[in-house]
């Protein structure tokens, strides 16, 4: 097991994983059509893609954090009373 510290650099690389895996399975199709896909070409485009997405999601993982505290308000909380 990973240690809970690691937790949000393990989530960011499991969503980017998914991510990267789903968006180059869908722009290789694209590219090549139905006839020209194949697993090898989507794995490498998957390769090359989660490459880019890791890294780039530590970077912006902060900034986006900091914007959604910008643009989110608390919500009250109810007591169930009115």
């Amino acid at each position: 097991m990973i240690p809970e510290r690691y937790a949000n650099i393990v989530f960011i690389l499991l969503l980017t994983g998914l991510m990267s895996l789903i968006v180059s399975g869908i722009s290789s199709l694209r590219a090549v059509g139905p006839g020209g896909f194949g697993v090898a070409i989507w794995l490498t485009a998957w390769g090359a893609s989660w490459a880019v997405a890791f890294p780039a999601a530590l970077l912006v993982t902060p900034l986006t954090r900091a914007l959604v505290e910008k643009i989110v308000r608390p919500e009250r909380h109810r007591t169930g009373r009115r």
